[in-house]
């Protein structure tokens, strides 16, 4: 077995053991077939006031200018299906959100993964991405053979859905390449046709300016009265085009006590969440990726849905 060929294995079942769910790689290069793509998305607005999503246009294309000298891009994905939901008739939270941040959970672990490599091989530098920089996630995780992109624009396997982080390592070691796997949506509209706002504007086309995620999430001005009556009571992200995918039937619960939900969000009912005040916000969320919303993000939330 070349070195290559054994680094790449190490890699693999290293990161199989830190509870990754797969591992993919691919090589670091510009995404020559996503920038026309990106390039369309961007000029018709469909990120709405994500003004952050127009910069570093070319970092987001080419890994290379994130790390120089990057020969390879090590995706890796992680379940975060939970074993329990929120109970029916209450305001939603979308399951990604359940437990501790993903960022801190998975920076910790890609951070070991690089420290392996640079122990068990050598001198390799890189970094780790966790959604939080000009890296097109989705579209490596394809690339390195994880999954297909499906119309509802996340990442799905037949084995597992689509209920799982997607994170990377770009570093300058050559490894062994995998191959991207093919679509497996076929004639299924299930995501289209339950989205609440309409956002799958056409297979493989979300506009992000109408999803609920957007909308509770990155959205800092009010929520536009066109969207009254559509929000599905959801308060912080959205689970619809997951939770109809034929393909997350396969889901199973995530062995991530980090994830693991604070009691009080699956027992809250409609009523605690109208009522719901700063203090309980900080109890139950502390460390929680609602963080984001922060407590009058949140409270805007709700209030738009009564």
């Amino acid at each position: 077995m070349s070195s290559q060929s054994k680094n790449t294995r190490l890699i693999k079942e290293e990161a199989k053991r830190l509870g990754f769910l797969s591992c993919g790689i691919s090589k670091s290069e510009f995404l020559e077939e996503e920038a026309p793509r990106l390039e369309r998305w961007l000029k018709e607005s469909m990120h709405g006031e994500m003004a952050y999503m127009e910069n570093h246009f070319d970092k987001r294309l080419d890994p290379t200018k994130l790390v120089e000298g990057s020969k390879s891009v090590i995706s890796l994905i992680l379940n975060y299906y939970p074993a329990a939901v929120q109970k029916e008739d209450t305001l939603k939270v979308s399951k990604y959100a359940y437990g501790k941040d993903y960022h801190h959970v998975i920076k910790a672990k890609l951070k070991d993964l690089l420290n392996f490599i640079e122990e068990e091989i050598g001198d390799v530098h890189g970094r780790a991405f966790v959604d939080s920089a000009p890296v097109l996630d989705k579209a490596w995780a394809a690339r390195s053979g994880l999954g297909w992109i499906g119309k509802h624009s996340n990442l799905l396997t037949q084995q597992v859905g689509s209920f799982y982080f997607i994170a990377e390592l770009i570093v300058d070691l050559e490894l062994d390449y995998d191959s991207p796997v093919t679509d497996h949506c076929g004639s299924c509209t299930a995501c289209i046709d339950a989205c609440p706002t309409e956002a799958i504007i056409q297979p493989y086309v979300v506009d992000g300016s109408k999803c609920i995620s957007y909308l509770t999430i990155e959205l800092k001005n009010e929520i536009p009265t066109s969207f009254k009556g559509l929000m599905d009571d959801w308060i912080f992200g959205c689970d619809v085009c997951q939770d109809v995918c034929p393909w997350n039937r396969f889901s199973k619960a995530h062995a991530e006590p980090l994830f693991n939900p604070h009691p009080d969000i699956l027992e809250m009912n409609r009523k605690d969440w109208e009522e719901i005040t700063e203090e309980v916000f900080k109890k139950v969320f502390r460390g929680s990726a609602v963080k984001r919303t922060k407590f009058t993000g949140l409270k805007r939330n709700i209030e738009f849905l009564k």
